[in-house]
């Protein structure tokens, strides 16, 4: 895990789109049902070594959970997933999100994070997708779906006409591949799920998670 030496982060500060690949090997995909479970979950995963959280906003409740984690949990930085348009960007930011991730690219996104001064790691597929991200002063993306759209093959593609772009592949991504994804020169980290099965948090079995979380962390990165 890097190491924020000046706590810029946990009194607040938003790092850029890169440091919140660098800062761990795996970002977890966060889907939450229950405001309850936010802050105990974030603490876990804190406590295992990942801190840059996703949490989706595929829930009623995603934003109030944002918004708990963030007031709650300084010592995460709390991110806001499936941002779709300005509005949710915007929504987003309010809750208190520090960075933002996008299943596609939109200039329209692209330019509401910015206006924010929101960090936002944008999803491609294709070399279009990447050449509008970078028209517009974005070169740290996810690369999603990573399994369906090509896998680690695709990546390694696109290293030599985008070797100044860096990706954080996610979209069947799991213990079993991350290696395969995170020996690549241009994979910063990846983004799964695994770390917060569905059954471990409704069960509170925040041990489990914290385990899950320490194991993510120490995966080793090219």
């Amino acid at each position: 895990m890097a190491v924020d030496t000046d706590g810029k982060w946990s009194a607040g500060g938003k790092p850029s789109a890169l440091e919140v690949m660098q800062d761990a090997p795996v970002i977890p995909v966060i889907v939450l049902n229950d405001v309850a479970h936010a802050v105990p979950l974030a603490r876990a995963l804190v406590a295992g070594g990942i801190r840059m959280l996703e949490v989706t906003l595929r829930t009623p409740v995603a934003l109030a959970c944002i918004e708990r984690i963030a007031k709650e949990v300084p010592e995460a930085v709390v991110g806001a997933g499936t941002v779709r348009s300005a509005a949710d960007a915007q929504a987003a930011a309010m809750a208190g999100a520090r960075f933002a991730v996008s299943p596609g690219y939109t200039h329209a996104i692209g330019k509401a994070c910015h206006d924010l001064g929101l960090a936002l790691l944008p999803g491609v597929a294709t070399g279009s997708e990447i050449l509008a991200a970078q028209e517009d002063g974005y070169a740290a993306l996810k690369f999603f779906p990573a399994m369906q759209a090509g896998g680690p093959a695709m990546l390694k593609a696109w290293h030599g006409p985008f070797n100044d772009v860096k990706f954080c592949p996610t979209g069947g991504v799991t213990p079993a591949n991350a290696g395969e994804f995170l020996a690549l020169l241009n994979v910063e980290c990846v983004g799964g799920s695994w770390l917060t099965p569905g059954d471990a948090v409704v069960k509170g079995d925040w041990a489990r998670i914290t385990q899950l979380a320490g194991e993510a962390a120490r995966l080793p990165r090219a």
